[in-house]
């Protein structure tokens, strides 16, 4: 059986410093939304970076779901939720609400209805 995990180069060299940036912009505790999940890794790390913030990682892909569940698996973090399925174009999202949204490398693959 193969491992669901996936990696993003990237999240490695930008993760520090988009949490920096988040320190001043996230509630000190509440739950964040995060679309577009991708590999998981994100959400996996601000979950550590930001203990009283619970993170609710989202993306409508399969793959990217089952990678973002077996990372927060493997970790265990408890303020690190399932992920969600979601669809940023669709009309009902599956959460009734927020603190705060955060979406990261979404906006140059995605259909323009997906960023509106």
């Amino acid at each position: 059986m193969s491992d669901p995990r996936r990696s993003a180069p990237h999240v490695a060299r930008n993760a520090g410093p988009i949490a920096d940036v988040l320190r001043g912009l996230l509630p000190d505790e509440g739950l964040v939304l995060e679309i577009a999940s991708g590999t998981g890794e994100h959400a996996l790390y601000f979950a550590r970076a930001f203990p009283g913030v619970t993170f609710q990682p989202s993306d409508p892909d399969p793959a990217s779901l089952a990678s973002i569940e077996a990372w927060r698996a493997e970790v265990r973090a408890p303020n690190l939720l399932p992920p969600l399925p979601l669809d940023s174009s669709a009309s009902e999202w599956p959460l009734e609400r927020a603190d705060a949204i955060l979406c990261i490398n979404m906006v140059h693959i995605s259909p323009w209805a997906a960023t509106e």
